[in-house]
C-alpha cells in the first residue's frame, strides 16, 4: 500500500491543485483521500486500489466544490470577498525542463506553455476537468474512469472529448 500512495500521490496532488487552485486544501484533499483508501480498502486487492483511489479523491473534490459553494455564499453576504489562493510560492510539484531545453528562452516558452495549460485545465468545466486527468495524467480507462467519476462511460466520452476540443482551442498558440 505504501508504494502505490507514494506512486500516485504527485499526480492526486496536482489534480486536486488543478481543481481547487488552492495547494493547501489540495494537500487536505489528496491525504484524507490516502487515509480512507487505508482505512476502508487495504485489503481489496491491488489491482483494484487505482480505480478506488481516484474515485475517492473525485468525490473529495466534488465535496470540496460544494462546501466551498457555501462558504462564499455566507462570505458574500457577510460582505467578504472568497478567498483565494495566496501562495507566491513555486509549485512543488512542477515538472522540471529536461538538461537538454535550449537554454533561457527555451525554458521561459516552456514555462508559459505549463502555466497556459494548467489556466486551460482550471477553466474547463469539473467533470471535463475529471475524465481528461483520469483518462491523460492517470492512464484509466473509459470504464476505470467512469467508476471513479460515478458516471457512465458515455459521459466519460462526452466530457473527455469536450475537454479535449477546449484544450485544443485555448492551447493552439502553444501547441501545435
Amino acid at each position: 500500500m505504501d508504494r502505490f500512495l507514494a506512486a500516485v500521490e504527485g499526480r492526486a496532488y496536482r489534480m486536486a491543485w488543478i481543481a481547487t487552485g488552492n495547494r493547501e486544501d489540495a494537500l487536505d484533499i489528496v491525504q484524507d483521500a490516502m487515509l480512507r483508501l487505508v482505512k476502508g480498502y487495504a485489503g481489496r486487492p491491488e489491482v483494484e486500489w487505482p480505480p478506488l483511489f481516484q474515485r475517492i479523491v473525485q468525490s473529495a473534490i466534488r465535496d470540496w466544490y460544494r462546501r466551498n459553494r457555501v462558504r462564499n455564499r455566507w462570505r458574500q453576504w457577510l460582505g467578504f470577498s472568497p478567498a483565494t489562493d495566496d501562495e507566491a510560492g513555486g509549485d512543488p510539484l512542477q515538472t522540471t525542463i529536461a538538461s537538454a531545453a535550449p537554454g533561457p528562452d527555451g525554458e521561459l516558452a516552456s514555462q508559459h506553455a505549463i502555466d497556459a495549460l494548467e489556466a486551460a485545465l482550471r477553466a474547463l468545466p469539473l467533470r471535463q476537468q475529471q475524465a481528461f486527468l483520469l483518462r491523460q495524467w492517470e492512464g484509466l480507462s473509459v470504464a476505470d474512469t467512469a467508476a471513479a467519476m460515478g458516471v457512465s462511460a458515455g459521459s466519460v466520452k462526452t466530457h473527455y472529448s469536450r475537454a479535449v476540443q477546449a484544450l485544443r482551442d485555448k492551447l493552439e498558440d502553444h501547441w501545435p
